[in-house]
């Protein structure tokens, strides 16, 4: 299971531009099954996903593929998390 931090940069003014792109692409990850959560840093710093039944390597090409990511909107951090207690309803998240 990852963790992927979209903080925003610099370039944050450009997120408009990109923003129906940036959707699309958060789209295509939900309805694939990568992932499972999306949502807004506050205050208003970017963003972050949840993502699973994806390996590293693929995630990473995935999250380049992110037009805010491609136009350098947001910087992204991708953290691996290796669940150990895991509340029944997530059970699926220990794979």
């Amino acid at each position: 299971m990852f963790i992927v931090f979209l903080r925003f940069s610099d370039n944050k003014p450009q997120a408009s531009q990109f923003l129906e792109g940036h959707n699309t692409w958060i789209k295509r990850g939900f309805d694939s099954g990568t992932f499972l959560l999306a949502g807004t840093l506050q205050p208003n710093a970017g963003g972050t996903l949840l993502a699973h039944n994806i390996d590293r390597k693929s995630l990473e090409a995935l999250v380049q593929e992110d037009p805010f990511v491609a136009e350098r909107v947001v910087s992204a951090e991708i953290h691996e998390v290796s669940p150990g207690r895991v509340d029944e309803r997530l059970m699926f998240l220990k794979g």
